[in-house]
């Protein structure tokens, strides 16, 4: 499983809007000072946007959870929105590339390719689950659609 936490910023129907906490992903490691990776969280731990979960009633606004995924779904996650426009990207410019369409009809073969591949994994409506639990306490538990 691989967890983090999250601050509840505001509680609707059975959600919570929750935004990630400011730690580091990488915060334990004790060569955080040349690590490039402690330093893109540095970066983008103010841009950080806030999320809707499902869960228990019993939570409140500022309430701190803890939000986990299994690394099974992470991974599909993964290669739906990374690997299958570039696969289609590559697919399409090899298409069009045999089809004599010349360098042109290769690169918006590869732009249609990559396209096709971004709205083929919206199209698929899948969305990782994501079990929420209180960080003090586990009364509450949900699960993301």
């Amino acid at each position: 499983m691989i967890a983090t936490s999250a601050r509840v910023v505001s509680i609707g129907d059975g959600t919570a809007r929750v935004e990630p906490s400011n730690e580091s992903g990488c915060g334990g490691c004790k060569s955080r000072g040349s690590c490039g990776v402690s330093g893109l969280g540095k970066y983008f731990s103010n841009h950080r946007n806030a999320i809707e979960v499902k869960c228990d009633t019993g939570i409140r606004a500022g309430d701190e959870l803890q939000l986990s995924m299994s690394e099974g779904d992470l991974l599909k996650a993964g290669l739906l929105a990374y690997l299958l426009p570039c696969v289609l990207a590559l697919v399409v410019a090899g298409i069009a590339a045999s089809l004599d369409l010349g360098d042109v009809g290769a690169v918006l073969g590869a732009g249609i390719g990559f396209v096709s591949g971004f709205l083929l994994a919206r199209l698929t409506g899948w969305v990782p689950r994501m079990t929420v639990q209180h960080k003090n306490e586990n009364f509450s538990k949900g699960e993301t659609p």
